[in-house]
């Protein structure tokens, strides 16, 4: 009796796995069958944000169900990104992640509130918003070799801005000054557009920041752009030279941002919301709207999910770097 007790209780649990496994499955096949949360980790109108908007409205086009953008900021972005490395694996929260929440942070902050790598499903890569040099427009250098040679003759009577510790604005300037070889002093502030004001003032000598933000006070002459902190020139300032066309062969400081899942999502969900995404970027309204923030939407040969399975681990050792050499950390 015991023996026929535990066979049937055996024979009950692999039914109840397989109905579960196949409900599963049809779950994924019939995915989205309600409205999907996009998390932005970070506040709403800023350059992040503009990006998983018009994501967003294409996105709600494709999949027939209306893709709503949550701002849940704090931490580096990381509280946002925590909720969905701990959201229930379904498809229905996802999130806009960028090098800040998937690189700077995993090193940055001596307690990461998740593994990068582990915690998340990789989707899409989708765009990069190259950072630019300025100065402040009095400044005697016109070029990358000259803001080096200038640097490092007057490094001790210089600074540069960020909006704050551990920014992409920081962060950015500290992966220069290092291939650059020169030690100038970080003064944070509380976002990038007092660090702004201050440069414009002359109170700072320059500022990394991205090409959307410093696009209107370049035109206005307010500030001087030295170079494109990119391998490519940026569309909306093709004028200003890359900084692989300066001498920095192989540098890119961009704030890239991508689409990430919870783990263990199904592999059906990840590739419907990739193929979709792909659908999006290919859009022509998606991508003059893209053009017109000075934003980059990746080659195509860099929008495969196992790309970005590779990506997210290579900018974390490559951020390591730079933030471990300037000492700064976060608890």
């Amino acid at each position: 009796m015991i023996m026929i007790k535990r066979i049937t209780a055996a024979i009950v649990a692999g039914l109840l796995a397989a109905g579960m496994a196949c409900g599963g499955r049809a779950h994924a096949e019939t995915w989205p069958t309600r409205p999907i949360t996009m998390v932005v980790p970070f506040a709403a109108g800023g350059p992040t944000d503009v990006v998983g908007r018009i994501i967003a409205q294409r996105l709600s086009d494709i999949l027939k169900q209306q893709v709503i953008v949550e701002n849940v900021g704090g931490a580096g972005g990381m509280v946002g990104a925590q909720r969905v490395a701990l959201a229930t694996p379904d498809g229905y929260q996802v999130l806009l992640g960028t090098v800040g929440t998937q690189a700077y942070n995993q090193t940055l902050y001596k307690k990461p509130l998740y593994n990068a790598t582990s915690d998340f499903t990789p989707v899409i890569l989708i765009a990069e918003q190259p950072l630019v040099l300025v100065v402040r427009k009095d400044f005697p250098a016109a070029t990358l070799k000259e803001f080096s040679a200038y640097a490092k003759a007057n490094a001790a009577k210089m600074s540069f801005g960020s909006g704050g510790s551990g920014s992409s604005t920081h962060l950015g300037c500290v992966l220069l000054n290092s291939a650059l070889g020169i030690d100038v002093q970080h003064v944070p502030y509380r976002g990038s557009a007092p660090a702004l004001q201050d440069l414009i003032a002359g109170r700072i000598d320059y500022l990394c920041d991205a090409v959307a933000t410093e696009l209107p006070q370049i035109k206005a002459g307010a500030v001087k752009p030295i170079v494109i902190l990119s391998r490519r020139r940026s569309p909306v300032l093709p004028d200003v030279p890359s900084a692989a066309e300066q001498g920095l062969a192989n540098f890119d400081a961009n704030n890239w941002i991508g689409l990430f899942l919870p783990r263990n999502t199904p592999d059906a969900i990840v590739r419907k919301l990739h193929d979709a995404t792909v659908q999006a970027m290919n859009s022509q309204d998606v991508r003059s709207h893209m053009e017109a923030i000075g934003t980059d939407l990746v080659q195509h040969d860099r929008t495969t999910t196992d790309y970005l399975k590779r990506f997210v681990p290579s900018e974390i050792e490559k951020w390591a770097v730079p933030i471990k050499a300037s000492g700064i950390s976060v608890d």
